[in-house]
């Protein structure tokens, strides 16, 4: 346990808000961003997933709700 490395500060400026920033917009700048047709496609698809699944969720819904009304005459 005595060979653990701690985390330290490098500096003891504290935090620069300037230098956060600038930190910020050079790795916003390594963003590999999709093209807006994909952008589309993808919002398309996660659209039919969730039609899909919510539609899934009804019917079993409805099914289970039927079948305990049955039960429970």
């Amino acid at each position: 346990m005595a060979n653990d490395k701690v985390a330290t500060v490098e500096n003891s400026e504290g935090f620069n808000p300037i230098r956060f920033m600038n930190e910020v917009v050079a790795e916003m700048k390594k963003v590999s961003w999709c093209t807006r047709e994909e952008l589309v496609i993808d919002t398309g698809v996660v659209a039919l997933a969730v039609v899909i699944v919510c539609t899934l969720i009804w019917v079993c819904d409805t099914t289970f709700a039927r079948l305990f009304e049955l039960i429970l005459k």
